[in-house]
């Protein structure tokens, strides 16, 4: 005796993609450090400045101090800065 209803068919199971590798969330201390010990400033137009720390910056005591770990993270932050407003324009990390 056939059915009448047809056979159940599924939608194929989706495939998950492939999870990417993302660094933690910038601690607000590195952007801090930045802020009030950088040594660069590149004018970038506009009122608007890139601020970094350089290479020799990060080894002074004070930065060590309040870095600790991290230093070697904040070595690879810049910020762009608003002169103009004296805020955070946006905050760059290189991969």
């Amino acid at each position: 005796m056939a059915s009448q209803f047809s056979r159940r068919r599924f939608a194929p199971r989706p495939v998950a993609p492939a999870p990417l590798l993302e660094r933690p969330a910038l601690p607000g201390s590195v952007v801090d450090a930045v802020l009030r010990f950088h040594d660069e400033a590149q004018d970038q137009g506009a009122g608007r400045t890139l601020l970094r720390l350089s290479a020799k910056r990060l080894r002074a005591p004070e930065v060590r101090a309040v870095l600790g770990k991290l230093a070697t993270r904040a070595a690879n932050v810049a910020i762009l800065w608003n002169e103009d407003e004296s805020q955070i324009i946006r905050v760059l990390e290189a991969a």
